[in-house]
């Protein structure tokens, strides 16, 4: 298990539970040394005196080092934590729209990363049940659980098709590549006619360019 030490005085913000660990914070990483290069690898946080601060996702070479999973010592970050936070994720979107997303020319944000807990992980909906989940993995963490996220997606959506975004500086600025791609079902189409708060306009779902109608 990694364990990340944070500088003397520099515990504040994780007293006050925000989920970002800068570089600058990090007086040490201790590991084995393949652990200390994986990026998203879990790792506890301690404060300088050895105190247990959080459990989090290491990026090594990211300038936000770690981003906190929980900050409740006994809560084991494993299959079960992400399929929950998924769950409760997806069903509060679905139920805010009460129904409204459902229509070929409809979007949903369905994960909005810190705000539900998956921090660089935003999904959404495009379209109706048949249509498609577009996802940008923007942070180490999500990017080693991928699997397990696009499976959950699938159960509780009960949607086939994903497909997988790339924002190339974020990626690269997070030490991960550049993956984009289908992670399951039919990939999109080149373009997808939407109307959102009454603007109708054409989106390329693999890229997020949009061109509005006059």
């Amino acid at each position: 298990m990694l364990i990340i030490t944070i500088k003397q005085g520099k515990e504040k913000s994780l007293l006050e539970r925000q989920p970002w660990i800068y570089a600058s914070a990090v007086e040490r990483v201790d590991g084995k040394p393949a652990e200390r290069m994986k990026s998203g690898a879990t790792a506890l946080v301690h404060s300088s005196s050895g105190k247990f601060l959080a459990r989090a996702a290491h990026a090594p070479k990211s300038q936000i080092r770690a981003r906190v999973w929980s900050f409740d010592q006994n809560e084991p970050i494993d299959h079960a934590l992400i399929k929950r936070r998924v769950k409760t994720a997806v069903h509060k979107r679905i139920d805010a729209a009460k129904g409204k997303r459902i229509g070929a020319a409809k979007r949903l944000p369905l994960i909005i990363g810190d705000e539900d807990e998956l921090s660089g992980l935003l999904v959404d909906w495009y379209g109706d049940q048949n249509g498609f989940l577009i996802c940008e993995f923007q942070s180490a963490g999500v990017d080693a659980w991928k699997v397990a996220i696009v499976q959950s997606l699938m159960a509780e959506t009960g949607c086939p098709n994903v497909y997988e975004r790339a924002d190339e500086l974020i990626r690269k600025g997070e030490g991960l590549p550049v993956n984009y791609g289908v992670l399951a079902g039919d990939e999109p189409p080149d373009e997808m006619i939407l109307t959102e708060n009454g603007v109708r306009y054409a989106l390329d779902l693999k890229t997020g360019d949009k061109k509005f109608f006059k």
